[in-house]
């Protein structure tokens, strides 16, 4: 399993994800439940969208239920400058 340690680190391994790659991903999350992909597969298949437009949709929710889930942030960086302000 991925270990988050901010947003990004979720969009980073989602980001390159296709598809069917997505489906395999989530599944150890438990964010879906069985039935749902079977529901976005017939999306796809009556043409009410394409799988581009759903995959952004799809990788969206997942990026807010795991900063939810996680309490995840968005990264920060702290300047150069930063280590002699102290």
């Amino acid at each position: 399993m991925v270990i988050f340690e901010d947003i990004q680190d979720v969009e980073d391994w989602l980001g390159p994800l296709s598809y069917d790659a997505f489906w395999q991903a989530v599944a150890p999350w438990n964010i879906y439940a069985g039935a749902d992909r079977a529901h976005f597969d017939e999306v796809l298949a009556n043409g009410v969208t394409d799988a581009t437009t759903m995959l952004i949709c799809l990788k969206a929710e997942v990026r807010m239920e795991m900063a939810t889930r996680f309490g995840l942030k968005e990264r920060t960086y702290a300047p150069t400058t930063a280590q002699y302000l102290s």
